[in-house]
């Protein structure tokens, strides 16, 4: 969960967010990524992500959590007791095997220059790269302006971002198809209305068991679909696009 959006949490995580972390999971899972032992999280928030990823991985495995934002007292109540989910509000200067960029390069101005750099600097050789954003300039909206997003992307967009920050992009695809009338009528309705309510996240859910158990199963079969389409090398639209790569050159 970004950090802006953790004032408004309440007890249930976001069903998008749930769904979301499963889908990364399960990708880097189809592609024998799981075995490595040190991982980078940029942008990671408030590190549920990186918890429950850890889970998944070798005992021995630890994932750093890098997110600028980050206060004192995040960086002690935040991490694991265990040692293998650690929080830093300075740069890394180890590399890692993997490193993860979810929903993170559209907060940044230069995002060629900052991908770049994270590849060249922290990025092991042979390592693997996961991104993922927000999809569509048109569907840009309040939501992303309060996020502090400076663009949404097209999956040509996000696939030349990695190639320019020494990448070679293995698979790609959407995420969320089922979300896109969605936002496209939210985004109408942006425009109808000149003076807007107030904003909330995804930290912001409040759904009674049987709405939150519902909303996890559709948007666990739209996320189902689209992985199965991505083994087999078909792109599908989504609310959000992704690309898993490895660096360039081994």
């Amino acid at each position: 969960m970004d950090l802006r959006e953790r004032a408004a949490s309440a007890a249930t995580r976001h069903p998008w967010e749930l769904v979301r972390a499963d889908f990364f999971e399960r990708l880097l899972a189809d592609h024998d990524l799981l075995d490595a032992p040190r991982w980078l999280d940029v942008g990671a928030g408030d590190a549920w992500f990186a918890t429950e990823l850890v889970e998944r991985l070798p005992a021995d495995a630890t994932v750093t959590c890098w997110d600028i934002n980050y206060t004192t007292e995040d960086l002690t109540a935040l991490g694991r007791d265990d040692g293998r989910v650690v929080l830093a509000a300075e740069r890394p200067t180890a590399r890692f095997d993997r490193i993860t960029l979810l929903d993170v390069i559209e907060h940044v101005e230069d995002d060629a220059g900052f991908l770049g750099g994270i590849v060249s600097e922290l990025l092991a050789p042979g390592g693997s790269v996961l991104l993922s954003v927000p999809a569509y300039q048109p569907l840009f909206s309040r939501h992303d302006t309060a996020l502090g997003h400076y663009r949404r992307y097209s999956p040509a967009q996000l696939r030349a971002v990695a190639i320019g920050a020494g990448l070679e992009v293995e698979t790609e695809g959407g995420l969320f198809t089922s979300l896109l009338g969605a936002r496209a009528v939210a985004k109408a309705a942006e425009r109808a209305r000149p003076h807007p309510g107030e904003w909330t996240g995804v930290g912001a859910w409040s759904g009674g068991p049987v709405v939150t158990r519902a909303t996890i199963t559709a948007l666990a079969l739209d996320a189902s679909t689209s992985r199965l389409l991505a083994r087999r090398h078909l792109r599908v639209p989504g609310l959000s696009c992704w690309a898993l790569c490895r660096r360039r050159g081994g």
